[in-house]
């Protein structure tokens, strides 16, 4: 029994960023689906490396009301079979994803690739994308990171056009709405400052008129 114990723990940093079934794993994140050399069936070749480097965080929704964390880019657009190496640079203390869906099957399990950040820090991965003129959704799928405003989208040749709720780029497709809460306080309040202000003015009024005159 302690030489097995003795043995996990030996084997245990041979485990760190091994790939599992598609995931480059470590204790700062995770790869998924990583492809900087599988041509998709429809490119005879690489037609373009393409530099993306992408930072997440808090401080990028400023300008943004009710919403939480984004990217600082929301928009890309790059030519049909090129090779897209990104960098995904986290800069909460939290999780966040870059993730793109929708992309070969054959090549991409579920259609996705997907870099993963547990905290503070940055990974790099590639994909290559098909010929085809086609957006690509992109967001993190964190519960509500995606509705607090991560999302963004690539846009493949011409794109097949823009997607909804982009913050900067697009309208929301479900707008956030602040419903104020009127009580009969609140009335009451609002009248009471109306007359007041009112009254006011007409004092001041007056005290201009007799000075004039």
């Amino acid at each position: 029994m302690k030489a097995f114990t003795l043995l996990f723990f030996i084997s245990l940093p041979l485990f760190a960023g091994m790939n599992h079934g598609g995931m480059i794993m470590d204790d700062s994140g995770m790869i998924m689906n990583h492809n900087p050399d599988v041509l998709p069936k429809d490119c005879p070749k690489i037609s373009k490396d393409v530099d993306i480097t992408i930072h997440a965080g808090h401080q990028y929704t400023k300008g943004f009301a009710g919403k939480m964390f984004t990217y600082d880019k929301r928009d890309w657009q790059v030519p049909g079979c090129a090779r897209v190496n990104v960098t995904f640079i986290n800069e909460d203390d939290i999780r966040h994803q870059f993730m793109i869906h929708g992309l070969p099957g054959y090549m991409y399990p579920k259609g996705m690739f997907t870099i993963e950040i547990y905290g503070k820090g940055q990974k790099t991965a590639s994909f290559i994308v098909p010929s085809r003129d086609y957006t690509y959704y992109i967001h993190c799928e964190v519960s509500q990171h995606t509705e607090k405003g991560m999302k963004a989208q690539l846009k493949v040749g011409e794109g097949s056009g823009d997607l909804d709720s982009i913050l900067g780029l697009t309208a929301a497709l479900t707008p956030d709405i602040y419903p104020i809460n009127n009580t009969q306080i609140t009335w009451v309040s609002l009248l009471i400052s109306f007359v007041v202000g009112v009254v006011f003015i007409l004092y001041l009024g007056n005290i201009l008129r007799i000075k004039l005159s």
